[in-house]
């Protein structure tokens, strides 16, 4: 049974002795698939079936090594021709490796050696990038975003349209929303599901970068381009080329820089810092902001020309506030994620929990969901998260207070609750801080209508 990375060889021979003491050396290895040509004809007859590797005699009866090398790398470019010649003619040999051949060897009693080395090296050469697309594979299932971005009210079906037509084209996206609103996930899943999925994805965030260095980081620099530049570096987009690059926090971008991005989405193509040579790419750009580029624009700060350049796709992601039930749904896999990966039982998530949950405003959107929820469900002492593990600022929930529409009494209820949590249930304190009887706090304990610890 051939393994996973088997290599297919075909072996074009006129010579039938040589060819089958070949196909018999090289067919001691389990993991090699061998099969024997004496003809050019047949061999091409047989091309459908995609052999890894080839190796080919120079002279043959009906045609050349040259000529099958040509029509070789024209209906199959990957596949990795070795040539065996009987004569050592090093003008043809560089004839021959210029025009593709993978390498050149000389009919000696060393041949097999060599073609053994050069077999291993290719089979490792073809393990490495089944590994590569394997994970490339993987990649792509991770950032399917309807099971990555997850949630199911109208306002994430929306962006799920525009990804999908974003992904269908390699249209400019300029991505938009509050911090922790997942801007750079939406940005991966655009890159996993698009044409580019198998080219790099290469972020940068304009904010985590000196002003002074960002320009290189950027655009790469030569050797010796400025103080420091001891060597030669290759820029993000170069290291994005045929791929996506993600420019996170571009509203942040200086005012100078700008002019020098405007030129490279403009014309396609950079030149490195110090150097004259101009290198064009071939890269889908992808820009993020938490900010209101219009407003960039009106204060100076955005140039005006990059703003349009740069808006494609508009997608604004919604903060997770306005995304209803979809907290709970998001709470639940990050519960399941965590568990899993640290070896836990997997908790659920009590009723009281859930209502703490849908109350809060989340400032800090799904990032700050998924802190909560990972540190909940440490703090959980049994199978389920209750509402005390739910550690969410109890200021943040009073500011929170005004944006319900509740009734006063209820208003009230809060607010006597916020106090008693805040100095451990201390009735009298908190009735001498509320400037209120401590007769009214009892009796709303009571009632069920406050909580003591």
């Amino acid at each position: 049974m051939k393994t996973s990375k088997s290599l297919k060889i075909f072996i074009l021979e006129d010579d039938t002795w040589y060819g089958t003491m070949l196909e018999h050396f090289l067919s001691l290895n389990p993991d090699y698939s061998v099969k024997r040509f004496e003809t050019a004809k047949e061999f091409y007859n047989s091309m459908h079936e995609n052999p890894d590797v080839i190796t080919l005699d120079y002279n043959l009866p009906d045609t050349n090594g040259e000529q099958v090398l040509k029509k070789i790398k024209a209906v199959a470019p990957d596949t990795k021709v070795i040539v065996i010649s009987g004569q050592e003619d090093i003008s043809t040999a560089i004839k021959l490796l210029k025009s593709g051949a993978f390498d050149y060897l000389v009919k000696d009693e060393d041949t097999n050696d060599r073609l053994w080395n050069a077999l291993q090296h290719l089979d490792e050469i073809k393990g490495l990038k089944n590994e590569v697309e394997n994970l490339r594979g993987e990649l792509k299932k991770q950032y399917d975003f309807s099971k990555t971005i997850l949630g199911q009210s109208d306002a994430i079906k929306k962006i799920f349209s525009l990804i999908e037509k974003a992904a269908q084209t390699n249209i400019t996206v300029s991505i938009t929303g509050e911090t922790g609103t997942g801007k750079e996930l939406a940005a991966k899943a655009i890159h996993y599901n698009s044409n580019r999925a198998k080219q790099p994805f290469v972020a940068i965030n304009v904010t985590a970068i000196p002003k002074d260095l960002l320009e290189s980081e950027l655009f790469g620099h030569e050797k010796g381009a400025f103080t420091g530049a001891s060597e030669k570096r290759t820029g993000k987009f170069e290291e994005a080329n045929k791929g996506t690059i993600f420019l996170d926090e571009i509203g942040e971008m200086d005012i100078h820089l700008q002019a020098k991005l405007l030129r490279v989405v403009q014309e396609r193509e950079i030149t490195k810092i110090g150097g004259n040579t101009v290198i064009p790419i071939d890269v889908r750009i992808i820009v993020a902001t938490h900010l209101n580029l219009q407003e960039q624009v009106k204060s100076g700060l955005f140039r005006q020309d990059l703003y349009y350049r740069l808006l494609g796709l508009p997608i604004e992601l919604p903060p997770l506030k306005n995304r209803g039930n979809d907290i709970l749904i998001l709470a639940k896999q990050f519960i399941k994620t965590f568990c899993e990966e640290n070896k836990m039982p997997v908790k659920s998530l009590s009723v009281d929990a859930q209502k703490k949950l849908t109350a809060y405003h989340f400032p800090g959107n799904v990032r700050e969901l998924k802190s909560l929820i990972e540190l909940a469900s440490v703090m959980a002492d049994g199978d389920s998260i209750e509402e005390k593990d739910i550690m969410i600022e109890t200021a943040d929930n009073f500011n929170n207070l005004l944006t319900k529409e509740i009734s006063l009494k209820e208003y009230e209820q809060k607010i006597i609750q916020y106090f008693l949590d805040k100095y451990d249930s201390d009735v009298l304190l908190v009735a001498k801080k509320l400037d209120i009887g401590k007769s009214t706090i009892y009796k709303m304990i009571k009632d069920g209508d406050v909580k003591t610890k």
